[in-house]
């Protein structure tokens, strides 16, 4: 469909601007930007906060929590940096354990004097409840800044809510909204004003990703309007109250009944002061920056019947239907509540109008069964005493509602639709808006054509994948454009907690006049594609716009779209789905084609596509002069990349160049030519609820689901990545049967489960595909068995792992392996292959020999296909756990990456196999894992227990004394032995199938557990070292029967690569900026101590056999065991092909010796220490070489760097010898297990 306008009613574009568009974006984040320099910049929420907040304070104690680390990672930067605060000190900045650690230091540091500040969100602000009461409590002067998150309830989310800070709205502090980017920035100044004039300590606080995450234009305070709001008096006042021995007093006394219910009345005067304080500071800050707040504002119709109340973003959102409807002769209007603690009745009942007779307040969060949500309880409060108290004539009718949670799109209409439910007769005095609530039925109806958007604003959508370099190129996109002093800009970027590989959404807006949309764009002038399997299984024309021409039939306005074609630019068009051609065709849509994946690889860039695309959409959409443009990405890639290497820099200005010399414009034909349409989501023999959930979410619709269809307690069915067909990489594994010795090493490493293997009789071949490959078993007695190495190549990212672990090549061509990566565009044969393999059989469990990697290849994965970074370093050793136990597997994971890739919607990776037995995965917390983990091991002795006093019980009944007697004694060692008890198990459970009574309903509740559970408990250094060593100690001091892995990148990789206490000497980090200056927390040695603990320490890349023995002999130990795997991560700095090689050189240097400790070989009088790794034979410094974690340091501080090297060097030989020697002492010199037998 094409509009036809008259063009002399078109407003001409200004100049150098991006003019009128009516008619006419684990977790790829950049780096946080350093200082800004300028009065005007482009920064996202927390950098605005995080401004203000650094340069008003002497300390910053730190710990990461999305989405508000990045403010502690500037903090970081800048104090590295040596940036001063207003009094000219560079703030001490300190990485703590955990969130509770960080208000405890925070807390020391303030009774100490020091100013003092904190940046946290969700669980972590739950940690500092017990500290922040007892601030308020002693009147302390503080502001902590808060990105506000969802909690973990039914599931954990990152994304943005007001859940955690009505979470902490009883503990005393005063709590300060910010609606905006610009808000973050001068409410941050605002807050510290008022805390140090009222000593009240303050919560700041905005909407975490909407507002943290929004890039925006924001006027930068300088130093001097902050040193005129906080006179140094204050400063000086705040110190006087501190704890000194020169004038020594008490404080933190614990107190009786007779005093402690007066004690805490005392401070009520401090409270009542606190609003005017802040609006004090409010008025002052307008006279000095010109941008003037209220406690509470209003907006709208002076005479309004029907008032909106409402907190956070969502106040830009409800403002644009406020001008809508009072625009159609309307009286409506908006209460934005900027101060919520001390809630400030006076202001609130000034700024909702008399003439209101309809009041509805909206939440950000749930209190399940509370009257109402926080907000509306206050609000109604205050109206209720006032009408009661005669202040007010009449208490309108007031409703609450709930919206947003977890960062749900909140737009215009859905404001529209609560202010046409207040003007019904009956509102409902409670309501749902932004969902389907087909459950309690609470949920508003609205209309999603409404789009209030200003015209002058020119808006765009990027779709790309996670770590594909899409949003990183975006944000400098923005930066380019809203550098010019008439252009403002705006966005977000929209991505799932999946890691790289996961669909991205980029929302970008430009405009001549500030931007105020705090939701997703709806109509886009500019698509961009940057994959194409997105393109085949969603929508990716959902926000395109009609064309429109002036008279003379010159296009004026549409939507112009640029794809990434693997194709030729001529394949293109009979290349796409029927459904999206008849779109172009009816939308008159512009198109344009570019394979940037092959312009990137030329230009040296592998996958990063992100240059190519960035400088494709500059030259289409003439935003700015092509010259101009180039220029400007070139000096954004310059700053972006400098700091990392100028080869880096030279390969993007080379893409930059070719991008446009192979961009080509896509001839749009007038019919449909394709045959086919968009690939189903999921296969149609899909359980049910994948078929209808799963696959709503896999193709952007989940905001659709109405609440009838989702589980109530957060229970999810395994295993259904299966379903879930990526199709992420246009390179992927082929096999070589002609070359493979079948050993093994390729399916071991793979970390997403691509590669199967399969023995079978060649019988079994009856009916194979053509094409399908296969080749003579290399094993002793099985003759003429068949072998094959299926690839899944849906699934394979081309990380090339599997690649650099083949052993062989082809005889004179030494560049090839028995597996090689290569481009492989059409899959359905390969599709048709995995078919037929999966119906192949599978050889028995109880026959395979999974005590050498050759054998392992044949057990079939319980943890396939993640989310998981390409080459992820982590997910090869849970493969491998699933391998070995994982039909009797029970996990307890710590919240980080594993938690995200293994259990993150819309698909899970842990599966079933045949049986329909597997892996029972749960997460609970980051700090508490262990003791979940425990808990389980508890749980499942008692059940045990239980179900063998049962059986005793029932001996007479069951009447089988040799499969009783078998369930009770058999022993559970071997593979052999364990597939006779499931077997026992199996025949017990048929046989209760024919009892009845309350005994037998007890034992078939726990018959499983006669079966040997194995308790794993997961995660990764960030919770091991730091937030969760105190309870991985206790659980190992225990003596319980529990495993433990710990998956180490020795960094903190799910929120952005913060150091941890596993980060190795030298190595730079977030939080560690400058290069760490302590070694590596050697925890293997600390567990070593307690005598009866199993610890092992490993490198796949470096040693998969003794990987394979320290697995299986710490699950056959009686009592806890400790496996420490080395774990390559995007987050060092290396191409992840490379992973394995660099496990090598980490073991080879003697950073990561091979060990096992085996309490067992103690007991019989042997050595329990084994050093598995020879002497360092290669330096330090060639294994460190090749990291960027350490090259960075050696870039911008070659001393220091050098310094720390050699310090390392001696350390890791220092250790070695240290190993060596316990390896040679005799075993009586080691610790005795002092636990009884059971």
């Amino acid at each position: 469909m094409t509009t036809i306008v008259d063009s002399t009613k078109i407003p001409a574009p200004r100049p150098n601007m991006l003019g009128a568009e009516d008619p006419v974006a684990n977790l790829d984040r950049d780096e946080p930007e350093a200082t800004p320099d300028a009065a005007r910049e482009i920064v996202d929420g927390n950098t605005a906060a995080a401004d203000v907040a650094f340069r008003v304070n002497e300390l910053c104690s730190i710990y990461p929590i999305t989405p508000s680390s990045p403010m502690a990672e500037l903090a970081d930067e800048w104090a590295a940096h040596d940036r001063p605060n207003i009094w000219g000190q560079i703030p001490s900045v300190i990485e703590m354990q955990s969130e509770g650690g960080a208000a405890g230091a925070m807390h020391g540091a303030l009774q100490a004097g020091a100013l003092s500040t904190t940046f946290t969100a969700s669980q972590g602000l739950l940690l500092m409840i017990p500290n922040m009461y007892k601030i308020a409590g002693e009147l302390t002067s503080t502001v902590m800044h808060v990105a506000a998150r969802s909690l973990a309830a039914q599931g954990l989310s990152i994304f943005g809510d007001h859940q955690d800070v009505m979470a902490a709205r009883q503990t005393g502090w005063a709590m300060l909204a910010s609606s905006s980017v610009q808000e973050c920035h001068d409410n941050a100044l605002i807050a510290q004003v008022a805390t140090m004039r009222s000593r009240v300590p303050f919560m700041h606080f905005f909407d975490g990703f909407r507002t943290s995450h929004e890039l925006n234009t924001c006027q930068m305070l300088t130093d001097d309007q902050l040193r005129a709001m906080i006179p140094e008096r204050l400063v000086i006042e705040h110190r006087a109250r501190a704890l000194s021995p020169e004038h020594p007093f008490i404080r933190g006394t614990a107190q009786n009944p007779d005093v402690y219910f007066q004690g805490r009345e005392s401070a009520n005067r401090f409270y009542l002061a606190t609003p005017g304080i802040v609006q004090q500071a409010m008025d002052e800050f307008a006279k000095l920056a010109g941008r003037q707040y209220h406690l509470v504002d209003y907006v709208g119709d002076p005479q309004a019947d029907r008032v909106v109340v409402v907190m956070g973003s969502g106040a830009e959102v409800v403002d644009q239907a406020v001008r809508y409807l009072n625009a159609q002769g309307q009286r409506v209007g908006m209460a934005i509540v900027r101060l919520f603690r001390p809630m400030p009745d006076e202001a609130l009942l000034a700024a909702i109008p008399a003439s209101a007779t309809r009041v509805a307040v909206l939440d950000r969060t749930k209190e399940p069964g509370s009257g109402g949500e926080p907000l509306f309880l206050d609000v109604t409060a205050v109206l209720a005493e006032a009408a009661s108290t005669g202040e007010r004539e009449r208490l309108p009718r007031v409703i609450g509602g709930r919206y947003g949670l977890s960062s749900k799109d909140f737009t215009p209409a859905m404001a529209v639709a609560v202010f046409d439910e207040l003007a019904k007769p009956k509102p409902r005095p409670r309501f749902t808006v932004g969902i389907n609530d087909d459950v309690t039925r609470l949920s508003l109806d609205f209309d999603p054509t409404i789009d209030l958007e200003d015209p002058l604003t020119q808006r765009a959508v990027f779709y790309g994948l996670g770590s594909d370099g899409t949003v990183g190129a975006n944000k400098n996109t923005i930066k380019i454009l809203g550098s010019d002093s008439g252009t403002y800009a705006q966005g977000y970027f929209v991505y799932d907690s999946k890691k790289s590989g996961s669909r991205t959404t980029s929302h970008l807006r430009f405009g001549p006049d500030p931007i105020k949309a705090p939701y997703l764009v709806n109509s886009a002038a500019f698509i961009g594609c940057h994959h194409w399997s997105i393109l085949e299984r969603i929508d990716v024309l959902e926000f395109a716009r009609p064309a429109v021409r002036d008279g003379e039939g010159n296009r004026v306005g549409g939507t112009t779209l640029l794809l990434n074609s693997p194709f030729d630019h001529h394949e293109v068009w009979d290349r796409l789905p029927a459904p999206m051609q008849r779109r172009i065709i009816d939308l008159d849509i512009d198109v344009y084609a570019i394979n940037a994946n092959e312009v990137a690889r030329t230009a040296g860039l592998g996958g990063r596509t992100n240059t190519v695309l960035q400088t494709c959409y500059f030259a289409i959409s003439g935003v700015l002069p092509r010259e101009v443009a180039i220029e400007r990405i070139k000096q954004a890639i310059v700053k972006t990349y400098s700091k990392k290497s100028m080869e880096i820099v030279r390969k993007n200005h080379v893409a930059v160049d070719e991008a446009i010399a192979h961009l080509h414009h896509v001839e749009v034909p007038s019919r449909v030519t394709s045959d086919h349409d968009y690939l189903a989501p999921v296969p149609a023999d899909a359980p049910e609820f994948v078929r209808d959930v799963t696959a709503t979410m896999l193709i952007d619709r989940g905001d659709s689901l109405p609440v009838s269809k989702l589980p109530v307690d957060g229970s999810y069915p395994s295993g259904t990545t299966r379903y879930e067909k990526r199709n992420i990489s246009d390179i992927i594994a082929v096999w070589d049967p002609e070359t493979c010795i079948q050993c093994g090493n390729c399916s071991f490493v793979c970390p997403h489960a691509v590669l199967r293997a399969k023995h079978y009789p060649p019988e079994a071949l009856a009916g194979a595909p053509e094409g399908f490959e296969s080749a003579e078993l290399d094993a002793a007695g099985l003759p003429y068995a068949r072998y094959t190495l299926q690839v899944y190549a849906e699934d394979c990212t081309g990380c090339g792992l599997c690649v650099e672990a083949c052993p062989v090549s082809p005889i004179g061509q030494p560049q090839r392996k028995a597996i090689n990566l290569a481009p492989v565009l059409e899959r359905s044969r390969q599709r048709a292959n995995v078919e037929f393999f999966e119906t192949l059989p599978r050889p028995k469990r109880s026959r395979v020999n999974y005590s050498s990697v050759r054998g392992v290849q044949f057990l079939t994965p319980l943890f396939e296909f993640s989310g998981a970074c390409s080459g992820c370093g982590e997910t090869p050793y849970l493969k491998l756990l699933t391998q070995l136990f994982g039909e009797r597997l029970q996990v307890a994971n710590a919240t980080g990456c594993s938690s995200i890739y293994g259990g993150n919607l819309p698909t899970t990776p842990w599966a079933k196999n045949d049986e329909g037995r597997g892996p029972a995965w749960s997460n609970s917390l980051f700090e508490d894992n262990a003791e979940f983990g425990l808990g389980m091991r508890l749980a499942a002795d008692l059940h045990n227990e239980l179900a063998r006093k049962r059986l005793e019980e029932l001996r007479t009944q069951i009447a089988d004394d040799e499969l009783v007697d078998g369930l009770l004694h058999a022993p559970q060692q071997t593979m052999y032995e364990l597939r006779a008890q499931y077997r026992r198990q199996e025949r017990l459970k048929a046989r209760l199938a024919d009892l009845e009574g309350p005994l037998v309903e007890d034992l078939k509740s726990v018959a499983d557990h006669l079966m040997r559970r194995s308790v794993w408990i997961i995660g990764g250094d960030g919770w091991a070292y730091d937030i969760g060593s105190a309870g991985l100690d206790h659980v190992l001091a225990s003596g319980r029967n529990v495993n433990i892995l710990v998956m180490d990148t020795e960094v903190y990789s799910n929120t952005g690569g913060q150091s941890s206490k596993s980060t190795p000497l030298g190595a730079i980090a977030k939080f560690a900026t400058a290069g760490k200056t302590t070694h590596k927390k050697d925890l293997a040695m600390q567990a070593v101590a307690y005598g009866h603990v199993y610890v092992a320490r490993v490198a796949m890349g470096a040693d998969p056999q003794q990987t394979l023995k320290a697995f299986r002999e710490a699950e056959a130990y009686d009592g806890p065991s400790l496996i420490i795997a080395y774990s390559h991560c995007i987050s060092h700095g290396f191409d992840m092909r490379k992973g394995l090689d660099q496990q090598y050189k980490a073991v080879a240097c003697g950073h990561w010796p091979l060990m096992r400790f085996n309490p067992v070989l103690r007991e019989e009088g042997k050595n329990p220490f084994l050093l598995d790794s020879p002497r360092p034979r290669i330096s330090l410094r060639d294994y460190r070489a090749g990291e960027l974690r350490y090259k960075i340091l050696a870039q911008s501080d070659p001393a220091e760097a050098e310094r720390l090297l050699d310090i390392g060097e001696q350390h890791v030989r220092r250790r070695y010898a240290e190993y060596e020697q316990l390896a040679s002492r005799p075993a009586e010199t080691f610790t005795a297990d002092a636990r009884r037998e059971l």
